[in-house]
């Protein structure tokens, strides 16, 4: 029922015990930049992070207070909801072997406070492989949940492929889709956007935005360096207008690319983990990626600056600790700045705080 081809099946464990670094590295930007010099008078920042989940946490995660820091200095929060909000999960065995997803509200609530993010600054976005793990009936669930919980979602196909929300001075427009599914396509396409192709989006959803944000649940997983295709996409969304792209599903960190005046970060890893409880050290590190935009009338919406900050999920007990790269100790440390150090021609794991990202 899925759409994954069958080479990307057979090298899911493979990579996942040993995620790759192969692949093209030319063309990657710095992990950091300042984009408008003289920086603008005023800002809203943006800060993604990664894939959410319960799968690896059986409670609430304990957070660096540097990492809550940087997440509160947000105007806006924009996640994946990697797991279905439900009560109850209604595939009992797939969710306790770890292949169906599922997290309560009440997890979701705590684990949120936990970290820092306020409910009212927090978008989600629902197009993911795993949104439908629990069937029909636990997407509706999620939907009702989240709305609960005062969280504004994004990526269901009911509202057309680019949602518009107001930040501060400036609308932004977030186009979320995914490429893979888990569930039959009619029943998935019918829930979840898979609108992935800008040209077929109706024209009216270019207009009237400040910032025109894409944030897709693409590439294969377990894999540093994105593929061809999806940078062939990533042009694509440029050059059809998309200013911003922040993706998800490849589970670990991957580059920062400037495609003219687009900017595209193409996955930030597991913001809480997705996986098995247990997971090698790679797919443990995440990224917080921060945006400042320009409200200023000559630059409005233009990305002024951005950084992206890498942290490290530690387990503690039944759940995970994050932790930020500058506060791990010994031979971890070491690692994990090595592996950035293959990803990024400048890695910058930079510290909290609303201070210029630049």
């Amino acid at each position: 029922m899925s759409n994954y081809p069958l080479s990307y099946k057979l090298s899911w464990l493979p990579r996942f015990l040993r995620p790759s670094l192969g692949g093209d590295q030319e063309g990657f930007a710095a992990a950091a930049a300042t984009l408008i010099e003289p920086p603008p008078v005023q800002t809203i920042r943006l800060a993604f992070v990664g894939d959410i989940s319960a799968v690896a946490n059986g409670s609430a995660p304990d957070c660096d207070p540097a990492i809550a820091a940087l997440l509160g200095s947000a105007d806006l929060v924009i996640g994946n909801c990697e797991s279905p909000v439900v009560d109850r999960p209604s595939a009992a065995m797939g969710t306790r072997l770890g292949t169906h997803h599922a997290m309560t509200e009440r997890f979701l609530a705590e684990a949120l406070a936990a970290v820092g993010i306020a409910r009212e600054r927090l978008v989600l976005s629902l197009a993911n492989n795993h949104v439908l793990d629990q069937g029909v009936a636990g997407f509706d669930e999620t939907l009702a949940a989240l709305e609960r919980l005062g969280i504004r979602t994004i990526g269901a196909a009911a509202k057309g492929p680019v949602e518009r929300i107001a930040i501060g001075p400036l609308s932004i427009g977030f186009a979320a889709f995914t490429l893979w599914r888990n569930a039959d396509a009619t029943s998935f396409a019918s829930s979840v956007s898979m609108q992935a192709d800008p040209a077929r989006w109706q024209r009216d959803a270019f207009d009237g935005h400040d910032l025109l944000c894409a944030v897709p649940h693409w590439d294969w997983e377990f894999r540093h360096l994105p593929r061809p295709d999806t940078r062939a996409l990533a042009r694509r969304l440029a050059g059809h207008g998309v200013g911003l792209v922040a993706g998800h599903h490849a589970h670990v960190v991957q580059p920062v690319e400037r495609i003219g005046k687009a900017l595209v970060a193409y996955g930030l890893g597991d913001f809480l983990g997705t996986a098995f409880s247990r997971q090698p050290w790679p797919g443990r590190i995440g990224a917080i990626f921060i945006v400042d935009v320009s409200t200023d009338a000559g630059s409005r919406g233009a990305i002024a600056a951005y950084r992206l900050h890498a942290f490290m999920r530690l387990r503690a007990g039944d759940h995970e600790r994050l932790v930020a790269v500058e506060a791990l100790e010994g031979r971890m440390r070491g690692k994990v700045e090595g592996r950035l150090k293959a990803i990024f021609p400048s890695p910058l794991v930079g510290e909290g705080g609303r201070e210029a990202v630049g």
